[in-house]
């Protein structure tokens, strides 16, 4: 499972990244692609690093990192989506991915907190 829950956090920050890349740049949109490309490849990457943790403590931290990474990529996803209405529909897409990915992470942290 952590395999594939890896996979599938950097198939999203590419899904992201690639969607940047169709966005016409202008002093709006700028600083709103520069932090959801952070938010969104930082998933990916403390999920990563949670894997590699030294302790459960440091496990639990990084876990939360990444609810809160995808939770902040919603936040921008919206933002984006009122700023481009053209990108409204795929905005909305990659809004379901980041709110899947929070819950799945709320849940992981949960279960770390019973133990």
């Amino acid at each position: 499972m952590n395999y594939d829950l890896e996979e599938r956090t950097a198939k999203f920050g590419e899904k992201i990244i690639k969607f940047c890349q169709t966005i016409k740049i202008d002093d709006i949109i700028k600083p709103l692609i520069n932090q959801i490309i952070k938010s969104s490849t930082s998933i990916g990457a403390n999920y990563m690093e949670a894997n590699q943790g030294c302790s459960k403590k440091d496990f639990k931290n990084k876990i939360r990192i990444c609810q809160k990474e995808a939770n902040e990529t919603k936040h921008w996803l919206r933002m984006i989506a009122t700023a481009l209405l053209d990108k409204k529909d795929e905005c909305r897409e990659l809004w379901k991915e980041a709110h899947e990915l929070t819950l799945i992470f709320a849940k992981i942290s949960k279960s770390c907190e019973s133990k």
